[in-house]
């Protein structure tokens, strides 16, 4: 299965085109960033079972855009097994977050490929409180305000719950939940972002009208609140429109901490199958990015310049192309559980339209893990 996995993903994510793949240098081996201090972003893959319960972790670094096999091994029911579905219920900053029956909500770093496998760290957190006419069974997203839980004090954990219910807790210390309860419906679905900017959790609403931000040292019922205007809509043709308002919608704020640039993206999604067992596939039909201003102008673009913006169940990130030779420009990919791909963008001024690359997939662990310090390994 495992092989499988590895062909789909080299055939279907593949290459760019032609035009496209003449202009990347691709490394190899351990495709490090030329500064020599961090890994580039990549995607799990699958983990090749080598006993014990424990497999080597294949990952794609994005400026290759092919499997690398590790020496790292992790726990199989992480990246391989269906139960990783219910286990592994978001990342960030490399983290993962999993949940399993015993109710206890723990950070790992066994995804992340510079972490140690011989002496990972495992950091679970206080069980979860429900608030009233809320649920904590099923977990929209988790956020954190850094990459260091186990020994920052000041790193706070967001996780957002399906409905109204979002929680914050600090990991070091003696860390205990700090519960709040959003009244509004439009946040019901939503993810939580942390802006590094604004030094707040972010949480766009239904739509991407509305944005609310909560500051994680003083998380309270009363959030600020931004109410957001597009700019500069495409025109879009009659066909085009009607696909997507036949699509499943979802927004992502990402914030670009090299730029200070804050994006506002929606993605839409086409079921394309409904299997036997009543499951519905998705494929990504269109995608639209404006640039988030100060006073919250949304604008409509087609050039996010050098970045790459990376979605998945991971909280979203943006890299600058320049940094690991290889990647190329003015890109967005995206993976989930049932699909991989890419969009890659053109400047308006070109006349030219995005083109979306896109591939059924099975990934258990649809998370892009962004650039880890190797220094700090």
């Amino acid at each position: 299965m495992s092989l499988l996995l590895r062909r789909l993903w080299s055939l279907g994510h593949g290459k760019p085109p032609v035009s496209l793949r003449s202009s990347l240098f691709l490394l190899h081996s351990k495709a490090i960033s030329t500064s020599l201090l961090q890994t580039p972003p990549c995607n799990i893959i699958v983990a090749e079972s080598c006993g014990g319960g424990l497999g080597k972790l294949v990952v794609m670094y994005f400026n290759e855009l092919e499997c690398t096999d590790l020496e790292k091994k992790v726990p199989l029911e992480l990246v391989n097994d269906e139960d990783a579905k219910k286990i592994t219920i978001g990342a960030s900053h490399g983290w993962i977050a999993t949940l399993k029956e015993d109710g206890v909500l723990r950070l790992q770093d066994d995804l992340n490929p510079v972490a140690s496998d011989t002496n990972p760290k495992r950091i679970p957190l206080p069980p979860l409180v429900t608030l009233p006419h809320c649920q904590t069974q099923i977990i929209t997203n988790v956020s954190m305000s850094s990459s260091s839980p186990e020994d920052d004090e000041d790193c706070v954990v967001a996780v957002k719950f399906l409905g109204p219910q979002l929680s914050f807790c600090k990991p070091a210390g003696k860390p205990e939940w700090t519960n709040i309860k959003i009244e509004n419906p439009s946040f019901f679905s939503s993810r939580v972002m942390f802006s590094k900017k604004d030094n707040m959790f972010r949480i766009l609403g239904d739509g991407g009208s509305l944005i609310g931000s909560w500051d994680p040292s003083n998380p309270s019922g009363d959030p600020k609140f931004q109410s957001v205007r597009f700019k500069n809509m495409p025109k879009l043709s009659k066909a085009k429109q009607n696909l997507m308002d036949m699509c499943c919608r979802s927004e992502h704020l990402v914030e670009s901490r090299p730029t200070g640039e804050t994006f506002l993206v929606k993605q839409y999604k086409k079921t394309i199958k409904i299997t036997k067992a009543g499951i519905t596939r998705l494929r990504t039909k269109a995608l639209m990015v404006f640039k988030l201003g100060e006073e919250g102008n949304a604008v409509y673009t087609q050039d996010i310049g050098d970045l790459n913006i990376f979605l998945s169940l991971s909280e979203p990130f943006c890299v600058p192309a320049t940094s690991f030779p290889g990647l190329y420009r003015n890109i967005v990919h995206f993976d989930d559980f049932d699909e991989s791909g890419h969009v890659i963008m053109y400047e308006s001024n070109m006349g030219k339209s995005s083109h979306i690359y896109s591939r059924s997939s099975n990934n258990m662990s649809p998370y892009h893990i962004p650039p880890q310090n190797i220094v700090d390994s």
